[in-house]
């Protein structure tokens, strides 16, 4: 007999952006970050991946991991494409912005996967898209990095609303 008390379901998430190179895995840095620091058994997997295939086999952008390292992240993950599978197969998969939610809903037009914005895990002085910082300043960084802050304990509240992720 199992005793789900004890065993808690692994839970999925997906960060999602267009190369999987900026703001994808800042969102899988900053939340595997905020599952560490919890310390309980909270199970959860945490994965990125781009709407392209462009940047597919590459690190993180050297910028980004550079800004993302300056606040005690580290962003490892290798880029990928995301697949109509994944959409199956993770219990929620957050979008960057609305061209990547819309991507991700012609990809897959009924997934098993709660499919969000980021945003949806904000307030309202938060902008609806995460902001693309490729082609800009080192200020595009830092506001990536401040809007997946800010929503990543309220994405680990979404996924196991019994915990407290601020412990």
């Amino acid at each position: 007999m199992n005793d789900s008390s004890t065993t808690p379901a692994k839970k999925r998430v997906l960060f999602v952006c267009m190369g999987n190179i900026c703001r994808s895995p800042t969102g899988e840095g900053v939340m595997q970050s905020v599952v560490e620091r919890t310390k309980s058994d909270i199970a959860i997997e945490v994965d990125s991946a781009g709407t392209i295939g462009y940047h597919s086999g590459n690190p993180a952008d050297s910028r980004m991991r550079k800004a993302a390292s300056q606040r005690g992240y580290q962003l490892e993950s290798i880029s990928r494409q995301v697949s109509k599978a994944d959409l199956d197969s993770f219990d929620l998969v957050i979008a960057m912005d609305r061209d990547n939610l819309a991507d991700l809903n012609a990809l897959h037009g009924s997934p098993n996967a709660d499919v969000r914005l980021l945003s949806d895990f904000l307030d309202d002085s938060w902008p609806v898209d995460v902001p693309d910082p490729y082609y800009g300043g080192a200020q595009g960084f830092e506001e990536v990095l401040d809007m997946i802050e800010a929503a990543c304990p309220e994405i680990l509240r979404e996924l196991h609303p019994d915990k407290d992720s601020a412990s």
